[in-house]
């Protein structure tokens, strides 16, 4: 047996050591799913509906807990955590209402009674990324919870502490064992079982589009459903026409946030041509405004980046003679520190414009007029959010539906409620997460037809 060793991103101290989950120890983890799921897709869904509420009560109860490990383990601000922890508990008490309303039909026939039943399709595989470890997991664990499945969730191997504490809450606020299993380890070993393993009906990865495709073709071997939530090159279009201060001010959290590590993050801006100056002049402002500081601190805005590794990426994007057009500042020392930098590339073809850097790196390029801005936004492989800043409600609603892409704000920088769906086009992924039909996504519908001849 192997373990990670998780280092704590902001000073590159050692956390501990998780022991990774085998090929054999995810099968009998599956065979306890499988068995766990019988017995609660029997339970009423009003008493389904209680078990979820007590989850959400119980990480209710934990919320400073669980924030103070996402801060340790993944270096996100503390107020962020803070959120993210009740962003949990919120998506668990949103879809304890969905066992009562997973409503079939009765369909008008000849000699008959017809009607549907959503059936819960079994175990559900749930893998989820680094970046955001808690929110993503419930994003997949509740819905497919509320619709009376069994499910294993596999966190990132570099932040898999918070999923972990998640799992215990969750048999401590009840949950019948085997029902819902955390199973830290590689995803070339656990999460491929996932994928390969016939008791497992459904996969729903967050992650790379490269590997989304992966676990898209091995899916394909049995007709299993997945869900996927891939990469973004998101745009955010800014017409001269806009409220330029609004517009400046806000953009710098579109992007970095949770340190540009965010598939929505906004590292396109599109700036209308003759806007660019006074628009650029309020953004070097704006980005040396956000405070890049230690996770734990209370006025801290962005924290560091997750690895070694990914900082050499993310670097890799602003060689020596990078078109930089201004940097934020990032504390010395030990730590995966990034600032805050703004490019002003000179080709539309430059690889800033086109690749996921997962940073806080982002481009800025003119335009010249509606349809230029929309070409623009839609020259990726990607679509899966953006924002439009315009004063002009017909304007806003022509580019909301010439744009390419699952999730957009206007005027503001919104993408993600657990109330409302959330997904891509083209390589973003597939299918919808949130939102009333969630649940859903989660069932088979199963047609019952009964003669009265």
């Amino acid at each position: 047996m192997s373990a990670t060793t998780l280092i704590n991103p902001a000073d590159e101290s050692v956390i501990r050591q998780v022991e990774q989950t085998t090929v054999e120890e995810t099968d009998v983890a599956i065979a306890r799913a499988v068995a766990a799921q019988v017995g609660w897709a029997r339970r009423s869904p009003a008493d389904r509906a209680a078990a979820l509420r007590r989850f959400a009560a119980t990480i209710d109860m934990h919320i400073e807990q669980l924030a103070a490990l996402e801060v340790l383990n993944s270096g996100h601000p503390i107020g962020q955590a803070r959120w993210e922890a009740g962003h949990v508990r919120d998506v668990l008490t949103y879809y304890s209402a969905a066992p009562e309303r997973l409503i079939g039909q009765q369909i008008p026939v000849a000699g008959g009674l017809d009607v549907t039943f959503l059936e819960p399709l079994g175990v559900v595989g749930v893998i989820v990324p680094w970046n955001f470890p808690m929110t993503i997991a419930s994003w997949g664990f509740a819905p497919a919870l509320a619709a009376g499945n069994a499910v294993l969730l596999k966190p990132a191997e570099w932040t898999p502490l918070t999923a972990m504490r998640i799992g215990e809450l969750a048999v401590e606020a009840g949950l019948p064992d085997g029902l819902f299993q955390v199973l830290p380890g590689k995803g070339s070993v656990v999460g491929n079982r996932f994928v390969t393993h016939p008791a497992v009906r459904k996969v729903v990865f967050t992650g790379s589009t490269a590997v989304g495709k992966q676990v898209m073709a091995g899916c394909a071997q049995q007709v299993k459903r997945v869900t996927l939530e891939l990469g973004g090159k998101s745009a955010n279009i800014v017409f001269a026409d806009a409220d330029l201060e609004k517009a400046a001010a806000t953009a710098p959290s579109a992007v970095f946030e949770n340190a540009g590590q965010d598939c929505c993050a906004r590292s396109r801006i599109l700036v209308e041509r003759s806007a660019v100056d006074r628009f650029m002049e309020l953004l070097e402002t704006a980005v040396k405004g956000v405070k890049v500081g230690t996770p734990g601190d209370e006025a801290t805005e962005m924290g560091p980046l997750i690895s070694r590794e990914h900082w050499q990426k993310v670097a890799s994007y602003v060689p020596d003679d990078a078109a930089v057009a201004f940097r934020g500042s990032a504390p010395d020392g030990p730590g995966f520190w990034f600032p805050p930098t703004v490019l002003l590339p000179t080709s539309r073809s430059d690889r800033t414009l086109r690749e996921e850097i997962f940073g806080p790196v982002v481009s800025v390029v003119p335009f010249e007029d509606e349809a230029d801005a929309i070409g623009l936004a839609n020259a990726t492989d990607f679509g899966l959010s953006g924002s439009i800043f315009t004063r002009d409600v017909g304007r806003a609603i022509r580019v909301s539906r010439a744009v390419d892409s699952g999730n957009l704000s206007v005027n503001s920088h919104s993408s993600v409620r657990y109330s409302t769906p959330f997904g891509g086009f083209k390589q973003s992924g597939l299918g919808r997460e949130l939102g009333p039909d969630a649940a859903s996504a989660f069932t088979e519908t199963k047609n019952v037809f009964i003669s009265t001849d």
